[in-house]
């Protein structure tokens, strides 16, 4: 059925031509025709882009950072965090250049096919994702598509890693790997200025169905490594192969460590740690060592959408903190 709806969909966009109301993504740069085709493996296998895209829907959550980066405005984005309008972060805002807010996608229910079609995309880009490959054979009926990557879990992929395929697919390799080294000199002098952090310990986790930690895959988890800091022992043992998960009472011990992070959804999240006799009798909050980023802010929305763009704002305002927790 699904596939009849995409072709009666397809069949109906190319006989309305360029009737459509949703403009081309519009570039800044250029992009080496050279670089094309340029083919690219991932999970189900490996897909081949033939000239430069534009017009991409993004179906992951949070590639639209790294393309506007490269200035390329995609056409349709999936909103993960629902809070800004048209899906384009406050700290990427002005990387449109004026460009309209790109269509944005709901995958609540998974990829919404029809909508898609009908953006005429030439491209489809699911890196930070977890489709599955059912959902991927669909999106490839209706333009080439890239999924995750095989080498790491599902949303596992680094933020590097992305922002350069990014590069490749949409023929800017340069310019990607030029943001990516600017944003790791910055990490990099975070860590030389605090080298406290690489004797130290920390965890990223949040309050959801009891306590939630991110494993060493998760891109919030990778930062505090590439800080220098250490995750708990037997972190991935405990959670398996998915980028976090909840934990039992039993391991409560994996919060010790010697900051933490937390993610806060709810307002009262202090209040409801410290009424925790649990927690509140762990070192970490005894000696106040841990670190709440609210995610009604700015900061506490980039801590989650990690990626070339907002980690500037993000290591600005967080460093400071660690280096407080760990003095």
């Amino acid at each position: 059925m699904i596939r009849s709806l995409i072709a009666a969909s397809l069949l109906l966009l190319t006989a309305c031509g360029s009737g459509s109301n949703t403009p081309a993504a519009p570039q800044s740069g250029t992009a080496d025709a050279a670089a094309f085709p340029v083919t690219v493996a991932h999970k189900f296998g490996s897909t081949t882009v033939n000239a430069e895209p534009k017009r991409i829907v993004v179906v992951g959550v949070t590639e639209q950072d790294a393309l506007l980066a490269l200035g390329v405005v995609p056409v349709g984005v999936t909103d993960w965090l629902k809070k800004y309008e048209g899906a384009i972060n406050p700290w990427a805002k002005d990387k449109l250049n004026g460009a309209p807010l790109p269509t944005v996608l709901n995958d609540a229910n998974g990829p919404e096919y029809e909508k898609i079609a009908s953006l005429r995309p030439d491209l489809i880009v699911g890196l930070y994702a977890g489709l599955t490959q059912e959902s991927y054979d669909k999106l490839s009926k209706i333009a080439p598509t890239v999924a995750q990557p095989k080498e790491y879990n599902d949303y596992g992929i680094p933020w590097q890693e992305s922002t350069k395929t990014l590069g490749k697919l949409v023929g800017k390799s340069a310019q990607a790997d030029k943001l990516v080294a600017d944003v790791e000199a910055k990490i990099t002098k975070a860590r030389q200025d605090n080298p406290k952090f690489a004797t130290s310990t920390g965890l990223v986790a949040t309050m959801w169905e009891g306590y939630f930690v991110y494993g060493s895959q998760d891109p919030r988890s990778r930062l505090l490594t590439s800080l220098g800091f250490k995750l708990p022992e037997k972190l991935d043992e405990t959670i398996g192969d998915k980028f976090g998960a909840s934990i039992s009472k039993e391991r409560v011990d994996l919060l010790d460590q010697n900051v933490i992070i937390w993610l806060a959804v709810a307002k009262d999240a202090r209040t409801t740690l410290d009424k925790d006799p649990l927690y509140a009798s762990l070192k970490v909050a005894k000696e106040k060592r841990d670190i709440i980023l609210d995610e009604s802010t700015d900061i506490g929305n980039a801590a989650s959408f990690i990626s070339v763009l907002s980690l500037p704002m993000l290591l600005d305002n967080l460093v400071p903190q660690l280096a407080n927790s760990v003095k």
